[in-house]
């Protein structure tokens, strides 16, 4: 096989590729045997129908458009491999010409990643915001600490927005109660807009023995639907937070005085706040390198993924949001092809380790055991993707280790000694 490879643009190639007949051979072959599973010929069992016979009452041309069509795939990857040319999107094929027992000769156009020149990190100054830690902050750790000790008296007045009322609920949907739709005896914090969309409007200002009907959309259904919903308020509760002293401090943690607790609330969101200037620092650097950095995309790959999400949404002739989903897309193919790119230049290498830890976390926002998450990933088709996160991250890690990231007050921040500390060996 000989092939050569012209850059038609930034994002799209051209293989010229020519197959002598020798290398053709095994698809023929295939070819025969399929053809002859296919068709009935009296005096010969299916299957086993010589080739002679074919040719005379099938046609040898139906046989060789079958072995082309088998052979394009193994010899456009061989090609693409050859040339290191990292395909994106549908290939179309041309066959320009075929010589029976001589050579078979096609092109293939397809979309390529583009080349993305990325610069000189070292170079590169981050400025993130300072770590703040105000009296407001600290005092809030302690009330969501006093809240967990705290406790619910009932009283006889109107709800008022962090009140604990104890209610009953039904729904109905065009008049008919919603399978499911019912619940008695819930405690819930109005205001904490954890339940139903408008139910904590709707409570402020009810009391013991009120019943109300209000209007909301309903799980299953469609937008801009709305179900009925009835609340029935059996008890307004408050809750009766702990004085805040060394007492407090004494039952609800291992410090003795209420100083000692708060300084160590202080500690902790330093912390969590340096982990932000961290997080910060990254989006920061892959948005300047975004805006900084030259990156086409394909048109056709782009219109292909922008007619799929419309047509899944009815909305093909929408042009205004063709445009908005365009600018989308687009958006998120310059992002992938920023990040693979480092990934490329840092060779990095995503271990079994690193992707089982990755794993694990990512279950855990979702609710999910490891296990069932990796095998819901590994039904989806999606393991590929999560190795590509883990390995996106992993650049991304190295990248700003590397660069200048400075506070607004100008103080250099050292994002390694943030890192989790490894273990000590055990001897």
């Amino acid at each position: 096989m000989k092939s050569t490879v012209e850059t038609l643009s930034p994002t799209r190639v051209r293989l010229d590729i020519e197959v002598p007949y020798s290398e053709l051979t095994q698809h023929v072959s295939d070819a025969y045997k399929k053809v002859a599973s296919q068709v009935n010929i009296p005096g010969f069992r299916k299957g086993k129908i010589p080739a002679s016979m074919i040719d005379q009452r099938v046609g040898r041309g139906t046989v060789m458009d079958e072995a082309i069509n088998s052979a394009l795939p193994e010899f456009y990857g061989k090609a693409a491999r050859e040339h290191t040319v990292l395909v994106i999107g549908r290939p179309t094929v041309d066959v320009k010409e075929f010589v029976d027992n001589e050579k078979l000769v096609f092109t293939v156009e397809v979309d390529v990643r583009p080349e993305v020149k990325l610069p000189d990190f070292s170079k590169i100054e981050i400025k993130v915001d300072d770590v703040v830690i105000t009296d407001t902050d600290i005092t809030e750790q302690v009330d969501e600490l006093r809240a967990r000790f705290g406790t619910l008296n009932t009283v006889e007045r109107a709800i008022k927005s962090g009140d604990f009322p104890t209610l009953d609920l039904s729904a109905r949907i065009n008049g008919e109660e919603v399978d499911g739709g019912q619940a008695s005896d819930i405690s819930y914090e109005v205001g904490s807009n954890r339940m139903i969309d408008g139910l904590d409007e709707v409570l402020v200002g009810m009391s013991a023995g009120d019943k109300k009907d209000f209007q909301t959309q309903l799980v299953g259904q469609a937008a801009g639907e709305k179900g009925v919903v009835e609340v029935v308020v059996k008890t307004v509760k408050e809750r009766e937070l702990p004085a805040m002293d060394d007492a407090f401090a004494k039952l609800a943690s291992e410090f003795d005085t209420l100083a000692e607790l708060k300084a160590d609330f202080a500690t902790r969101l330093e912390r969590v706040k340096k982990m932000e200037q961290g997080a910060q620092a990254r989006d920061l650097l892959v948005e300047k390198l975004l805006a900084e950095t030259e990156i086409p995309v394909p048109d056709l790959l782009v219109d292909e993924e922008v007619n799929e999400h419309l047509s899944g949404e009815g909305r093909l002739e929408d042009a205004e949001h063709r445009a908005e989903v365009d600018g989308q897309v687009r958006s998120s193919l310059k992002s992938d092809f920023l990040l693979d790119a480092i990934v490329k230049a840092e060779e990095v290498q995503v271990t079994e380790v690193e992707l089982t830890e990755y794993l694990v976390r990512t279950s855990q926002r979702y609710g999910m055991a490891p296990e069932q998450f990796a095998q819901e990933l590994q039904k989806a088709g999606q393991i590929q993707q999560l190795v590509a996160e883990v390995a996106r991250a992993k650049a991304l890690a190295g990248v700003l280790s590397r660069i200048s990231i400075k506070d607004a007050s100008g103080a250099a921040i050292d994002l390694e000694a943030l890192a989790p500390k490894p273990a000590p060996a055990v001897e």
